[in-house]
């Protein structure tokens, strides 16, 4: 999972925490006008109404600075995963569905979600040493579908989760890359991949 790292300054009171989200707010809006590779410290601060310094105040690079906004961005999408879920999900099926419809909603609605998502670009570019996001995105779902969709535990199920979450980061770039609402064929043609994934997994929890 994404955390804001290099962040200089921990903000412990709520007026740093209010400006480090208007900084980022400010990030997200310039993303979708301008992309990742125009964007600048400058630029924000301009957009934010605030100076240079502050943003080097708590991130001591316009890289630091976008991964403490993929780290909101994963944030948002574990918050509306979970609140849709309950309301939702009745099985392992549904629950990735539900899955994909929170990142599609975000990719939709939240600024700069497109562009930056969890931040997997960042590290592409950076090469950081440390766990794929995609792969630690994949370890929450695997986790879910086994405490609370019963689907046993295995490291097939693990590896088949894995892939699928690489598959879907590709298919829903694809389907965002020209169509700010999404290209349905890419996003229908996910779902069934998941169902044809799944399903072994799951016909093995209606026979245990």
């Amino acid at each position: 999972m994404p955390n804001p790292a290099n962040v200089r300054t921990e903000p412990v009171q709520q007026r740093s925490a209010e400006r480090i989200n208007v900084l980022l707010d400010a990030a997200a809006v310039l993303l979708d006008e301008v992309g990742i590779d125009a964007l600048t410290t400058s630029d924000v601060s301009k957009r934010a109404q605030s100076s240079v310094g502050v943003i080097y105040r708590y991130f001591p690079n316009i890289q630091s600075l976008l991964r403490g906004l993929a780290s909101r961005n994963f944030d948002k999408y574990r918050a509306g995963l979970s609140a849709t879920l309950n309301k939702r999900a009745t099985n392992a099926l549904d629950a990735l569905n539900v899955a994909i419809d929170v990142y599609i909603e975000l990719c939709r609605t939240e600024p700069g979600f497109r562009v930056l998502s969890f931040g997997n670009i960042i590290d592409r570019r950076f090469n950081v040493d440390r766990k794929s996001n995609n792969t630690a995105l994949a370890e929450i779902l695997t986790d879910l579908l086994v405490t609370t969709y019963e689907v046993p535990a295995s490291d097939a199920l693990a590896f088949d989760i894995e892939v699928t979450v690489e598959i879907a980061d590709s298919l829903l770039e694809r389907a965002f890359l020209y169509d700010p609402r999404g290209e349905e064929p890419f996003i229908d043609k996910l779902r069934e991949f998941i169902a044809q994934l799944l399903a072994p997994h799951t016909k093995e929890a209606a026979t245990a």
